[in-house]
């Protein structure tokens, strides 16, 4: 009988696609990838795909070429007639610019979504993005996936104790997310009153919450140049905090991150596998988890009509 579920991955974060398929006792499928001199791509699927259900697994980060090269394995799955086609996007790049906040400025994130649905996607399969809001862009299913099931493991390791620890939200926008992990660790809660004053630039302005004596967490979605979550640390330690962990599933680590993290008062930084992290930005504190077993089995919910929501009741 022929395998009517087939994976395939670009080239954005390979190891995690072949952990996914791991995951579900599978190979990854064979697929083409080729760029010319001049930066087109070129792609092609090596085996037939006609009346199956494609799962395509790019993460969308730096450089814009990812962006691209799903577009066009999208499209090329569309033409050999595969019967449905979902991109699996473990980090949706643009995700932060979900509105218009000045004048004559595009909003990037709907972009991103029209291009994924133009192109001919029937579903779209992400997480921890950093606005929810953004689902409400597409015109498919659109499931967003929580990297809390194996970060919860991870912070539990850490054998911290409850009524001495604090989680630290590191801006208002991350307050909800924080709360949701103070409650099911039965941890003290905090907030940062951030205010930034250009991109990628932020300052402290106001902690409200207790930290004195207090092991803390910072949660957030991703660390981009580290600015946000090396200030939030400073200013924890400042109030007399411990020791500081930080906590986030998407490692862009762009910039200065790492230099930062390094110079900062960080003790751990645990973060997930959603982007490919090179061997020159892993710190001797970094432990990477991997969130292969949550695409894995909402993959297979989805394959079998299952309900994906109850992945997360808890």
């Amino acid at each position: 009988m022929k395998e009517k579920l087939k994976i395939f991955s670009g080239r954005s974060n390979p190891l995690l696609s072949e952990k996914i398929a791991k995951s579900l006792g599978k190979e990854l499928g064979k697929l083409t990838i080729k760029t010319f001199s001049d930066g087109e791509l070129w792609i092609k699927f090596e085996e037939n795909i006609r009346g199956c259900d494609v799962f395509i697994i790019q993460p969308t980060n730096s450089p814009a070429e990812n962006i691209m090269e799903l577009i066009l394995i999208i499209d090329a799955a569309v033409r050999a007639s595969a019967k449905t086609v979902t991109a699996v996007v473990p980090y949706f790049g643009y995700g932060r610019q979900d509105r218009k906040d000045n004048p004559r400025v595009p909003i990037s994130s709907r972009v991103m979504v029209d291009l994924i649905t133009a192109t001919g996607a029937d579903r779209i399969i992400t997480m921890d993005l950093h606005s929810t809001q953004i689902q409400g862009f597409a015109a498919i299913p659109f499931d967003h996936l929580y990297s809390r099931m194996v970060l919860l493991d991870a912070i539990k390791a850490l054998n911290l104790t409850p009524e001495n620890s604090a989680v630290l939200s590191p801006d208002v926008g991350s307050a909800r997310m924080s709360q949701a992990y103070a409650k099911y660790l039965g941890m003290h809660f905090a907030l940062i009153d951030k205010r930034r004053y250009a991109p990628n630039k932020a300052e402290v302005v106001h902690l409200i919450g207790d930290l004195d004596g207090k092991d803390v967490l910072i949660i957030d979605d991703m660390i981009d140049t580290a600015g946000t979550t090396v200030n939030a640390a400073d200013a924890a330690m400042s109030n007399g905090a411990n020791s500081v962990t930080a906590v986030a599933t998407h490692a862009v680590l762009s910039g200065p991150a790492i230099d930062r993290i390094k110079d900062s008062v960080i003790k751990n930084l645990i973060v997930t596998d959603t982007v490919s992290i090179s061997d020159d930005k892993k710190l001797d504190n970094m432990k990477i988890v991997t969130v292969s077993k949550v695409f894995g089995e909402a993959i297979q919910r989805i394959y079998d009509g299952e309900s994906v929501s109850a992945l997360f009741e808890f």
